[in-house]
């Protein structure tokens, strides 16, 4: 079954360091067909201190980066409206949940944030926590 796992921004790091939990949830869709991906501002937002940028384009060849387009902009802009919450701090998670919004389901995201992703996300999504 198609479907669309996303990574924030502790995901994205976990996976260019390779954990082993982020791997095997990885590993697991890229065995299912399922697309793997995060989006242009988490890319800004992951920790790369700690990693060669050669192997942060190694991951990032393997996975689906998404856009964050003025559309996408307005959608999110409007989901942080419509739950009270300002984005100068939820700006990023914002983006990432129009996006898993819209993508191929079932959808998962896989975050150190599950109270805020649920919320942003919605029902239909489906929050893993790191």
């Amino acid at each position: 079954m198609p479907g669309t796992l996303l990574l924030d921004s502790e995901g994205l790091s976990r996976y260019y360091l390779n954990d082993r939990q982020v791997l095997a949830f990885v590993q697991a869709a890229v065995e299912e067909n399922v697309r793997v991906g995060t989006t242009a501002m988490t890319v800004i937002e992951a920790d790369w201190s700690r990693v060669r940028p050669a192997r942060i384009r190694w991951a990032l060849s393997r996975i689906d980066v998404h856009d964050v387009t003025r559309g996408i902009g307005d959608r999110a802009a409007a989901l942080l409206r419509d739950h009270g919450l300002h984005g100068h701090k939820y700006a990023i998670d914002a983006a990432l949940a129009v996006i898993a919004r819209s993508a191929v389901g079932p959808v998962t995201v896989l975050t150190s944030d599950p109270e805020d992703l649920t919320l942003l996300c919605g029902p239909r999504i489906s929050v893993v926590a790191l």
